[in-house]
């Protein structure tokens, strides 16, 4: 199984914390956005991921500490 993870990443606020909390599936982008690693985006888009489920309270820890929640995760 895997989680599909959508950032909004328009109204990201460069925290830092969804990277810090799971830096194996968030990271800071160039334009300082957080964004999906390359290994789990899908295609090129920054702020589409699959990720396998053993990521899946990594993901959901970054998700939940968002102060502005715009990281949304869905089973697929």
């Amino acid at each position: 199984m895997a989680f599909r993870v959508h950032i909004e990443r328009e109204e990201c606020i460069s925290c830092a914390a969804c990277w810090s909390d799971c830096p194996e599936v968030f990271e800071e982008g160039d334009d300082g956005l957080s964004s999906i690693v390359e290994q789990y985006r899908v295609g090129d888009d920054l702020a589409e991921g699959r990720v396998p489920d053993d990521l899946e309270d990594c993901v959901t820890s970054a998700a939940d500490g968002c102060p502005v929640e715009v990281i949304e995760v869905e089973e697929e």
